[in-house]
């Protein structure tokens, strides 16, 4: 019998856990930093991605499909919390109907982005698509599970500089390999992935970066483990030493720069920093932020972080938000 991914449920969870007068008031209060606000048909998105060559955000469908939100500087958008973009659907599948678009990367070398599609309820179907970011051709589609697999929920996406992409699968708690070409390369795994409690692996590898000085960093959502994984060899992965602080329920990543490191999460954003090559790390900053909304992406837009938030609201359309992320110690 089918079931809906250990994230999904979580996420229900904890919005199913917020009072709806609670819910009401943090809605309507103030926000403490910028924020871009949009419109929407669905409740639920993902991700989100600041394309800096376009100036437009892309956000992934939990319904299937990928939208952009187009920020024109000359009509003031840039700096207006009260304007409300609108959302424009990019990219719809036909044969990929039924599988929600969770996590997005851009490979700005190569003018493409990279999607993955999941099974959200039977978890029975993953995939890596590449998408032209000029003309939303598709450039391929890989299939990550095949017919007689276990079980598994393909998640989030890195691309490194040869073009090679890296997939989470958050309900294993290994890494699929794809090539520049769409080829599914190998599977990364390591004892290291799962923790002894079994509790903490209900949702597993998550958010993944690539570093440019070639490994990538990638976070265990329930242990909040950190993992430095060494691509000249990649079974040579470290448990990065993380102090002054936790990475528990962290869940997209993005580097601020090659020091810093945004985790999105609940109850808080956090923002990280090494300065020995992510060896070791310490959180040097958190931001609250719209919790009720459940922080699920992080992105850099002209500098600064912004978190996305996966839940929207409102009737007949939804607003959602991406909330800029300034950190505090």
């Amino acid at each position: 019998m089918g079931f809906f991914s250990p994230k999904f449920i979580f996420s229900l969870l904890l919005l199913s856990a917020i009072p709806l007068g609670i819910l009401v008031t943090l809605e309507r209060a103030p926000h403490s930093t910028h924020v871009y606000q949009y419109h929407s048909n669905s409740w639920l998105r993902e991700c989100a991605k600041w394309d800096d060559l376009n100036r437009r955000f892309l956000v992934s469908y939990m319904e299937g499909g990928i939208g952009e939100l187009k920020v024109v500087v000359s009509d003031n958008n840039d700096n207006n919390d009260d304007v409300i973009l609108d959302e424009i659907t990019a990219v719809k599948d036909v044969d990929l109907a039924g599988n929600a678009t969770v996590g997005i990367s851009i490979d700005r070398s190569r003018n493409r982005l990279l999607v993955v599609s999941s099974d959200l309820i039977g978890n029975r179907y993953g995939g890596l698509a590449a998408y032209d970011l000029s003309s939303w051709r598709r450039l391929f589609l890989t299939h990550l599970i095949s017919p007689g697999d276990e079980k598994a929920f393909a998640d989030d996406v890195a691309v490194d500089e040869q073009g090679n992409a890296y997939v989470t699968d958050v309900r294993n708690s290994k890494i699929w390999k794809v090539n520049v070409d769409g080829k599914l390369l190998s599977i990364i795994k390591s004892p290291l992935f799962t923790p002894k409690q079994w509790y903490k692996n209900l949702v597993g590898l998550n958010g993944i970066v690539y570093h440019p000085d070639g490994y990538l960093l990638v976070i265990h959502t329930f242990s909040g483990n950190l993992y430095k994984i060494d691509l000249k060899n990649e079974e040579k992965i470290k448990l990065v030493k993380v102090i002054k602080g936790s990475l528990t329920f962290g869940d997209g990543l993005e580097l601020l720069s090659p020091s810093k490191l945004v985790v999105a999460g609940n109850p808080a954003g956090r923002l990280v920093e090494s300065s020995d090559g992510w060896e070791t790390a310490s959180v040097v900053g958190k931001f609250s932020g719209v919790k009720h909304r459940l922080a699920t992406a992080a992105t850099v837009k002209d500098g600064k972080a912004y978190l996305s938030h996966m839940i929207g609201l409102g009737y007949p359309k939804r607003k959602h938000v991406i909330v800029e992320a300034v950190f505090s110690s």
